[in-house]
């Protein structure tokens, strides 16, 4: 297995799902010729041709509307969205036809289709670039979140949402694509979507997490274990299907709970899964689930943002308080 960051992870999943199956292309606002904007489909249009890896107009709307039109007529679109700030513009072709395509044609007809799109801040980008929208996603019935934080998984999570014959949200954390490198093995191979892996093994607590932010946890797991504290990090990779199974072996054992995240608390995923827990679980905590999300405002400017999304401090805070061992 060749050593490789997270982007030639995904890179890697692209080519050999291309190479497998003809019906795959890839299609975006500069994703041919140059690469796209992180340089993740660099060397694919040379591969396989412009009308494979299609360089379109910068027309979000237009991008995963034609997806949705090609998956019908029985290809394997995978449309990238270049910055997760531009998703909005999307949200009438995901909301109306993506998540609704199975059920409208009573199960005749499926939607095999990726949308790619980079995730999260603490790149120093613009207004835009830097966005968490994951719940706008997990709350739309019919589509599947997946977010890897390795580059393993990146690469098999890629290779599953392409095979998988209903629509995947693809999110790529941004800051990992070339700070984060791991073995990846050559062959082809799918990671399962829908289930989620244990990052860390600990007992006092469960820290649940997804993309970035599951390094920034395992940060704060390295200073918590100096003050005598064992954290187990859960990092989910799959938001929709949710991996209740995991999630409930891991608070079982542990009897607490919090959950850190990029996005605003508020009408987040966090907020439902803290939710699910209490519901489901409450007999077996020892206290009130918490989570570390960023502040309720809108996305600062680069000089602001390591103030807004979390770091590892934050999450040592908030491990602290679910212990009953430091106020926040």
């Amino acid at each position: 297995m060749a050593q490789k960051n997270l982007l030639q992870g995904i890179n890697d999943g692209l080519r050999q799902a291309m190479e497998k199956d003809p019906k795959v292309l890839v299609l975006g606002e500069d994703v041919g010729l140059n690469g796209g904007v992180f340089r993740v489909t660099e060397g694919l249009q040379k591969a396989f041709g412009a009308e494979r890896v299609v360089d379109t107009p910068l027309a979000e709307l237009g991008i995963v509307g034609a997806s949705v039109g090609l998956s019908l007529a029985g290809m394997r679109p995978v449309c990238e969205i270049q910055f997760d700030g531009f998703l909005p513009a999307v949200m009438d072709q995901v909301i109306c036809h993506m998540g609704r395509m199975r059920n409208r044609s009573q199960g005749r007809n499926s939607l095999p289709m990726v949308l790619r799109a980079p995730h999260g801040g603490l790149i120093h980008a613009p207004e835009h670039h830097s966005e968490s929208p994951e719940a706008y996603f997990t709350h739309t019935p019919g589509i599947k979140v997946v977010i890897p934080s390795t580059p393993e998984d990146a690469k098999g999570l890629i290779i599953a949402a392409i095979n998988d014959p209903d629509p995947v949200v693809y999110f790529e954390p941004k800051r990992l694509y070339r700070t984060v490198k791991g073995e990846v093995p050559d062959a082809y191979y799918e990671t399962p979507i829908g289930k989620a892996r244990i990052a860390r093994a600990g007992t006092d607590l469960t820290l649940i997490s997804w993309g970035a932010m599951v390094h920034t946890c395992l940060k704060a797991a390295e200073e918590l274990e100096t003050d005598g504290v064992s954290v187990e990090i859960l990092d989910l990779r799959t938001l929709t299907p949710l991996d209740w199974d995991a999630i409930s072996a891991s608070v079982e054992k542990t009897g607490r709970a919090l959950i850190a995240h990029e996005a605003p608390n508020t009408g987040s995923w966090a907020a439902e899964i803290s939710a699910l827990i209490h519901e489901r679980l409450h007999y077996k905590l020892k206290g009130p689930v918490q989570r570390v999300g960023a502040w309720d405002i809108r996305q600062p400017l680069f000089q602001l943002e390591k103030y807004y999304i979390p770091d590892a401090h934050r999450v040592v805070r908030g491990v602290k308080k679910a212990l009953n061992r430091q106020p926040v």
